[in-house]
């Protein structure tokens, strides 16, 4: 028996993960890159031997490929995981022209899976494009399918869909944490979407504006160490999500005023840890021609979500506005060999443990990026 065909659109983090497991789990896959519009026949060995994408494109094993449209054509199952750089205006026609790219060659009976978060309403536009595009009635003569991820240690536990009739097939593809998916409609899985979404920032946020008050001093910090292994890169994760549900709403309803102080209250964060930045230059009498910053965060360039990238090189924009010499790394050992003094600020957990293990001299700050923005 001929196994059903399932595509991936977008050679993201993300995206390599579930087909990977998919793969190993006997499923017949293929991933576009949508850089060079090739898909990828994915096998279980390669899957076990490049556990992620990075490896993958280093190494570039010589895999079978095919034009992305003779692929998407023959797919049953299309999933949309494409990498997303764009920023602002240009964020929604960056999606909108990758949506169109991934669903051109669809044929009837194949699904649509959407795996890139939206706003409320934004799977009815999508729906609406995807008739447009393919001439087809969704919900009949094709389907659609939410599934928002973020975390992939964490997936939804819901999957929308606009009709709640059983898809075993795809129930058994997305049972990824030995937990069982449920259908339910699309509205429902945006909204429970949401209240994850807000919650997880409003709560962080919480955290973010109390702790601008807290003393730096041994003595206080001690009392707040449950909020010390919160760093900038958890901060960062999922605003893209949060940006999406704030471009759904024009009037100013209550949940504008949570969507938009979450983002304020990130806002103030990155400008505190700056004012950190340049405090701890004045209290050391440290002149800023001689002194060089280094942004630790070690980034996975290769995740559906640009927003960490766009963040990194915010903060290192703003910090050339006082000291020129301001560079990103991800934490390694020839930072400390030169001769000006300096300050690292540690964007994650495991940067701040790598920058410690290789830290030497003293001419050299460690500030972490934690609510609490420690040195």
């Amino acid at each position: 028996m001929t196994k059903e065909k399932i595509v991936f659109f977008g050679l993201s983090t993300e995206g390599y993960s579930l087909a990977s497991q998919m793969v190993i789990n006997g499923a017949d896959v293929q991933i576009i890159d949508e850089s060079n519009a090739t898909a990828i026949l994915l096998k279980p060995e390669t899957a076990k031997t490049y556990t992620n994408v990075i490896s993958l494109r280093e190494d570039e094993p010589l895999l079978a490929m095919e034009p992305s449209n003779v692929a998407i054509s023959k797919a049953k199952y299309l999933f949309f995981t494409p990498r997303i750089r764009k920023t602002g205006q240009d964020l929604k026609t960056e999606v909108n022209s990758k949506f169109k790219d991934a669903v051109g060659a669809l044929n009837k009976d194949s699904s649509f899976i959407n795996c890139l978060a939206t706003g409320f309403g934004g799977n009815n536009e999508n729906i609406s494009l995807l008739k447009h595009i393919t001439g087809y009635n969704v919900g009949q003569e094709i389907s659609y399918f939410y599934f928002p991820i973020n975390d992939l240690n964490n997936t939804p536990d819901v999957i929308g869909s606009l009709k709640q009739t059983g898809e075993k097939k795809l129930l058994s593809l997305l049972k990824l944490d030995k937990k069982e998916k449920k259908f339910v409609d699309i509205s429902s899985a945006e909204y429970l979407h949401a209240i994850y979404t807000i919650q997880k920032f409003s709560s962080m946020c919480s955290v973010l504006e109390v702790c601008k008050f807290v003393k730096n001093d041994v003595r206080h910090t001690k009392l707040f160490n449950d909020f010390k292994d919160l760093y900038l890169d958890d901060m960062i994760t999922g605003l893209y999500d949060l940006r999406m549900l704030g471009s759904s709403f024009e009037s100013a309803q209550t949940l504008m005023y949570l969507i938009n102080g979450s983002v304020r209250g990130i806002s103030s964060y990155i400008k505190r840890l700056i004012d950190t930045i340049r405090l701890t230059l004045k209290k050391n009498d440290l002149k800023a021609s001689k002194t060089k910053i280094v942004l630790s965060w070690t980034l996975d360039t290769n995740e559906m979500r640009g927003d960490k990238i766009e963040m990194l090189n915010t903060i290192a924009s703003k910090l050339r506005d006082y000291i020129g010499d301001v560079e990103t790394s991800t934490g390694s050992l020839e930072l400390f060999h030169h001769d000006k003094v300096t300050i690292v600020v540690a964007c994650s957990d495991s940067d701040y443990k790598e920058i410690k293990e290789s830290q030497k001299g003293e001419d050299v700050f460690v500030i972490k990026a934690n609510p609490l923005c420690e040195i």
